[in-house]
């Protein structure tokens, strides 16, 4: 079964955190990276990878997704801080390790 993915980005500042899903974790990146769509994340610049998490079930995903959007922003720089402290762009070092 395909996976999928529940992904926070965010701009070079920090300021903005969007939260998305995936089931192709890499094409999404690249096109939130290239703003190939114009919308939220084109519009503040939000094209680092900080934090992700892995599903077996696209379902399982957006309830998660849900979940987290409708938490404070303080739970999810907690979520961050846990396995990405300095907030750096995930999709710069091992992100390719997913393929």
């Amino acid at each position: 079964m395909k996976k999928s993915h529940v992904y926070f980005l965010t701009n070079k500042n920090n300021t903005t955190i969007y939260i998305g899903v995936t089931s192709n974790l890499l094409k999404r990146i690249y096109q939130h990276k290239t703003k190939i769509f114009k919308g939220f994340t084109s519009k503040y610049n939000c094209e680092k990878l900080v934090y992700f998490e892995e599903f077996d079930n696209i379902n399982e995903a957006i309830v998660r997704e849900k979940q987290l959007k409708s938490g404070n922003r303080k739970r999810k720089e907690d979520l961050i801080n846990l396995d990405n402290p300095d907030w750096n762009d995930l999709s710069d070092t091992w992100l390719f390790d997913l393929v």
